[in-house]
């Protein structure tokens, strides 16, 4: 079953940001937007690559009004180790959230049983705490945090445009389309 229109689920959880043990809940996730994205575990190869170029656009999400929530089924200790051990993670400002109980990655459909671990998953979650995006990868397959951005810029225009939409690779500012009978076989 598809979560995409589905608001997130209760929980409460550790994480570790800028130095400090913090609480996280999925109320969090109101009143802005939020992108969560889960990742198998620390002290891997693909995650550290993909946590880090999240934060390089960690200043150009923030200035849309976008928080980040990376999750793991690590714990915020582990978290915390890793960011003091790891060039790459050093440089993390979001929120880094602990999830050994798989409570988290359970509500989100991202947990491999098997493993215990998370799938790559991105979500873009609204202001209302419903989510808009869904995206899962393959283990070996890291994202591009780029393509997160024009999502939500994407996501934030249709919000405030009603009765509009994005077409594919639509950029900030480029031709959205009306659905109508008009374009029924036009496009």
């Amino acid at each position: 079953m598809s979560l995409i229109g589905k608001e997130v689920l209760p929980f409460k959880a550790n994480a570790y940001h800028n130095g400090n043990f913090i609480e996280v809940s999925e109320a969090d996730f109101k009143g802005k937007w939020s992108v969560v994205c889960f990742y198998p575990a620390d002290f891997t190869f693909v995650c550290p690559t993909e946590l880090e170029d999240l934060q390089n656009e960690y200043e150009t999400l923030k200035s849309l009004g976008v928080e980040v929530y990376s999750v793991s089924t690590d714990t915020h200790f582990t978290h915390k180790a890793w960011h003091d051990h790891s060039e790459a993670i050093g440089k993390i400002t979001y929120v880094m959230i602990g999830d050994p109980s798989h409570t988290i990655s359970r509500n989100f459909d991202v947990l491999n049983e098997a493993s215990g671990m998370a799938d790559r998953g991105t979500f873009i979650i609204d202001p209302d705490g419903v989510i808009q995006t869904v995206e899962i990868n393959a283990d070996g397959i890291g994202r591009d945090a780029s393509i997160i951005v024009d999502k939500i810029k994407a996501a934030q225009y249709v919000r405030k445009n009603p009765g509009e939409v994005c077409p594919a690779k639509w950029k900030e500012g480029g031709e959205t389309l009306k659905p109508s009978l008009d374009l029924v076989g036009k496009i």
